[in-house]
């Protein structure tokens, strides 16, 4: 219900803004403009879901050749007493848990190719177990949330861009973006636990996410002691190491287990195709939408507006030109990367504003994209409250990366 308002208001919003500008700016254009959004972020949408088709047909594959050959139930065991207390409505061992998982695992690792096609094999599963077929279940939306938050170990892209800008040390953002990250994910996990009413101070809990801090803290000091360099050698070579490792597991173990892996995947590929063409719609409406409300201005004045009531409050507003990340980033990934190079050309890639916005742009995902395309695909209309706390989510991710930026930077 509430994503059914806000898309209505993205249209409602962009038409008054937009009749104003004509009407006593004399802005002839405004409108040409709006009709040129819908327009290009309908054939966006449409390239999107069709690259998505090959990747997800590859990835569905291997998941397929993993489940035969049994390796997503070891994973499954492997995360089974934790995730049994986050995803209480799943029964223990199930299959879903390794693709849970092995999704989180490709966003820590920043595998974006690869998370996605494995977080809808997830949900799809997870839909297979949900009683109301149009309404989000409680496993669906911690799920979602999860995602949404957008954890990441290794914001290798963001230092690639900061790189080509020119920055002296384009890694500099890599702990402040690691730490806002971390606190993104964990305002998204106390949201949803409370409204399902999870146990966080269970021991078992407790000790996963002690053990996952521990992690996080050791790579953070392991990082902070190497250059850039280093750091991207590392990350680069490691991710895909993993990557390949998994799929080679996955035919080994296949293999071991006398599967027949070729056909397992050609079973797991031909879902790709259909999952593809479901979210079609879905990625459309969103991405339409929030083309229409950036194109007429509406992102411009709400960053305006909010400058000048930070300004009478006394506080500091040097972060207020990197503002427009933040709004962006719940809605378009590709805004977001655009408006943060835009801060980099415009102040430098070594100024305050630019880490602002990196640190911003690498803190949470696009909560709506992922709504769309996560929930599409498997039909859901009634997502009740996912945005709510994919967006607390997000907040809590835009100031931690703002605060800890006045902190490393200011």
């Amino acid at each position: 219900m509430v994503l059914n308002y806000l898309w209505a208001a993205f249209f409602l919003i962009a038409f008054c803004i937009a009749l104003f500008k004509l009407i006593f700016f004399q802005d002839v254009e405004i409108f040409q403009k709006l009709v040129a959004s819908t327009f290009d972020n309908a054939k966006t949408g449409f390239e999107i879901s069709l690259g998505l088709t090959g990747v997800m047909t590859l990835w569905l594959g291997l998941m397929k050749v993993g489940e035969r050959g049994g390796i997503i139930a070891l994973f499954a065991k492997a995360v089974g007493p934790f995730f049994n207390r986050l995803f209480p409505e799943i029964p223990r061992n199930h299959p879903v848990f390794g693709s849970i998982l092995m999704n989180f695992s490709a966003n820590m690792l920043g595998l974006d190719n690869a998370a996605t096609p494995l977080g809808l094999k997830a949900m799809k599963e997870m839909q297979e177990l949900n009683p109301e077929k149009e309404t989000a279940s409680n496993a669906q939306i911690m799920f979602l949330v999860l995602n949404a938050s957008g954890l990441t170990i290794i914001p290798i892209s963001i230092m690639v861009f900061r790189a080509q800008m020119g920055a002296a040390d384009p890694s500099d953002i890599f702990i402040p973006i690691l730490l806002a990250t971390f606190f993104s994910t964990l305002a998204g996990l106390v949201s949803v636990a409370l409204y399902q009413r999870i146990n966080l101070f269970d021991k078992v809990v407790l000790a996963y996410l002690g053990t996952l801090i521990l992690l996080i803290g050791a790579l953070i000091y392991y990082f902070s002691t190497i250059s850039q360099e280093q750091i991207g050698t590392i990350s680069t070579v490691a991710s895909n190491v993993i990557l390949f490792t998994i799929i080679v597991s996955f035919i080994g173990l296949a293999l071991i287990r006398k599967v027949n892996v070729y056909e397992a995947f050609i079973e797991g590929a031909k879902e790709g195709f259909s999952v593809a063409i479901t979210i079609i719609p879905y990625l459309i409406a969103i991405l339409v939408a929030v083309g229409v409300f950036r194109v007429s201005g509406a992102l411009d004045l709400i960053v305006n507006g909010l400058g000048q009531l930070f300004a009478l409050m006394g506080m500091n507003t040097d972060f207020v030109p990197a503002l427009p990340v933040a709004f962006m980033k719940p809605l378009s990934g590709s805004g977001a990367r655009g408006l943060m190079v835009e801060a980099m050309q415009t102040y430098g890639a070594d100024s305050f504003v630019a880490r602002v916005a990196s640190t911003i742009q690498g803190s949470t995902e696009t909560t709506f994209y992922i709504l769309a395309v996560y929930f599409g695909s498997v039909g859901i209309r009634k997502t009740r409250y996912a945005l709510v706390c994919g967006l607390i989510a997000d907040l809590f991710g835009v100031i931690a990366a703002i605060t800890l930026a006045y902190l490393f930077f200011h």
